[in-house]
């Protein structure tokens, strides 16, 4: 027998897979055993990194704070967090000091040691942690919760994880965790920084008491620390909350309510040439568009299952229709109505409502539909996450000899239309059905050819395919597509779900070719999410500065002096009777501060023209960077302007001969 120190003595390998199972390296290995290194820059590793750094958080606060109570602490993308019940918030003062409390702590070397507890030993040593009791009572319901209460307990056995001083021998500290841990507290030195606090509620739910978290970010080394804070750094200037604000795009008045936006005239222009284009790419490619409205019986979510498997994600019901005589006696029964969360059942309703030939389908529906959700208020995130959305919801019905080649050009379309809006860098997802769960719909047979069908159609894509197992919902599995912004952070946007549940909860049929009626296959697809969402990701990839075709002010003129102001009308009335946004500033502000003001505003093309200009009969351009090109002739700088919008190009800079 050995143990993991033995069988890896690289000292980037700080933990292993045994069998498949994550262990610590200090877990003895029996010949039999099948062992792989975990080396810290995996993505394991990683986790695993960053889960030890979450303890060594938790135990600086109680150092600090010994009557703090614990909550959870996981690794999260790119970090970790604590959750932690004290008496007072935290301050960024009380960071900086618990930051060099972990200092402390990590420079001890402190070993993280596994011990396996029985319920009630772990509730006798964990007497004084409320939720720490809470989760053991948990155990095997745990692992399927749904705020990481799966790094504390599961399943299997119960452990807890103990800090030892590798001098004295001595416990220091100890958290109920399922682990596995680094050998010791040395390897977070390397990379590590706290972050922020927020508040969250015990478990994500609004009903229990709210805890303070605290954020930090853990890497292998100090320069990919570094590298992550400078990726941080440049996501806070690209924020597209601060930058709506700043360019004036769209706002979130309190008296409207959380998570529901309003876009200014300038957003607006944005979001018009968005689903513009949009419309005619999808008229271009056989879509047929409907229109269905905001709000529904209840019914209608009781055939689809909305109610059943989704009412915690929809606003409450509106009771409507209802008649009472003069004695308050009900006379006509009224309905529930609902605001409406997909526009799924509708669109199933619009195939249903006559009869159907097979040589109607493919049937492409498509509808830029108004959907809402009660999302929970610590989740929204400026467009990114709201209430209130513009779905650009499409649902196609196919035969199932149809299904692949649909699939297909449905996934060429999705990557063509992104490409249209300057995201290139994309790779894929397959979600598929969790072996272990009952809760799907369909033969395990048709749901292993859909994704079979998936996989073949990702495949052929040539894009990078990452498996999703068990991410499936239950009626179907999906591909999704990620896409890679300006600064590397990935974004979720388009998805294309095969549903085997919707066609027969709606009893939708067409007519074969040999007169039976048959079940048409029906795939979801949803190419931006959201128009609000999408807006985001794109202001973030852009940092405000778009291509000109999406730029709400395309053009701006500035005369050196007000004595050129018509000469440069004459010019801007034959760009905007071309279609472009376009104006001359007549304000009284002095040439330097108007060109300061138009750069700040990001706006594409400033034209300035002086004497030289007139009498040349062209204008001097200037570039979002500052670059100029003088002299340019006034039907080749037209024709410049309106080829980079037709074209869709990113001008920040001057044109090159």
């Amino acid at each position: 027998m050995s143990d993991g120190f033995e069988r890896f003595p690289d000292r980037n390998v700080v933990a292993m897979r045994v069998n498949g199972e994550l262990k610590d390296l200090a877990t003895t290995l029996e010949t039999t055993d099948v062992a792989e290194p975990v080396t810290i820059d995996s993505e394991d590793g990683l986790n695993i990194l960053r889960h030890s750094a979450a303890h060594v958080l938790a135990q600086a606060v109680q150092k600090v704070n010994p009557d703090a109570k614990l909550g959870i602490g996981p690794p999260v993308t790119d970090g970790f967090y604590y959750d932690f019940d004290v008496a007072e918030s935290f301050t960024p003062e009380d960071l900086k000091a618990l930051q060099k409390e972990m200092e402390r702590i990590i420079k001890q070397g402190q070993r993280f040691v596994r011990r396996v507890v029985t319920d009630e030993e772990a509730q006798a040593e964990l007497g004084n942690e409320p939720y720490k009791i809470e989760l053991i009572g948990l155990k095997g319901g745990a692992e399927n919760g749904g705020d990481n209460e799966s790094v504390e307990v599961g399943a299997g056995e119960l452990t807890i994880y103990d800090n030892v001083d590798p001098k004295t021998g001595e416990t220091v500290w100890k958290d109920l965790c399922r682990g596995p841990h680094l050998p010791s507290t040395r390897l977070i030195g390397n990379g590590f920084a706290l972050m922020r606090v927020a508040a969250a509620y015990w478990r994500g739910s609004e009903k229990n008491k709210q805890l303070q978290r605290i954020y930090g970010t853990a890497w292998p080394t100090k320069d990919e620390l570094r590298a992550y804070q400078t990726r941080l750094e440049e996501a806070a200037k690209r924020d597209h909350r601060k930058l709506g604000a700043e360019m004036d795009l769209f706002s979130f008045p309190d008296e409207i309510g959380s998570g529901l936006p309003v876009f200014h005239p300038k957003g607006g222009i944005i979001r018009q040439e968005m689903e513009n284009y949009s419309r005619k790419r999808h008229t271009e490619s056989g879509y047929s568009f409907v229109n269905t409205p905001h709000i529904t019986k209840g019914d209608l979510f009781m055939t689809s299952g909305h109610l059943q498997w989704y009412a915690d994600g929809m606003f409450p019901p509106m009771h409507l229709d209802e008649v009472c005589d003069e004695h308050g006696h009900v006379t006509r029964q009224g309905a529930d109505y609902y605001l409406k969360p997909m526009n799924c059942p509708f669109h199933n309703l619009i195939f249903r409502s006559r009869g159907r030939s097979y040589r109607e389908l493919p049937l492409r529906l498509f509808e830029f539909g108004s959907v809402y959700r009660y999302e929970k208020s610590g989740t929204l995130q400026g467009l990114t996450r709201v209430r209130g959305m513009t779905q650009d919801d499409a649902h196609i019905y196919a035969t199932p000899d149809q299904v692949k080649s649909e699939l297909t050009s449905t996934l060429e379309f999705v990557l063509g239309l992104l490409k249209d809006y300057g995201l290139d860098d994309f790779y894929l997802e397959l979600s598929t059905r969790d072996p272990e769960s009952e809760k799907f719909v369909g033969s395990p047979e048709m749901w292993d050819d859909a994704t079979e069908t998936l996989r073949q159609v990702a495949v052929e894509s040539g894009l990078e395919l990452v498996p999703d197992p068990g991410g499936a919902a239950f009626y179907g599995p999906k591909i999704s597509v990620q896409a890679r912004d300006a600064i590397g952070r990935t974004w979720q946007m388009s998805t294309i779900q095969l549903d085997f549940n919707l066609p027969e909860r709606f009893d939708l049929e067409y007519t074969a070719a040999d007169g039976t009626k048959q079940r048409p296959v029906m795939i979801h697809r949803a190419l931006f999410g959201s128009i609000e969402r999408f807006f985001g990701v794109l202001l973030e990839h852009y940092a405000g500065s778009f291509p000109v075709w999406l730029a709400p002010e395309q053009v701006v003129g500035i005369p050196v002096a007000e004595e050129y102001a018509e000469y440069l009308e004459e010019i801007f009335d034959r760009l905007r009777a071309r279609g472009v946004r376009a104006y001359v500033d007549h304000s009284d502000d002095r040439m330097p501060k108007k060109i300061r003001t138009h750069t700040k505003a990001k706006i594409p093309f400033q034209l300035i023209a002086g004497e030289d200009d007139r009498v040349a009969g062209a204008v001097s351009f200037r570039f979002r960077d500052g670059s100029q090109l003088n002299g340019v002739p006034v039907d080749e700088a037209i024709a410049k302007i309106v080829d980079a919008i037709e074209t869709h190009a990113q001008v920040n800079t001057a044109w090159q001969d």
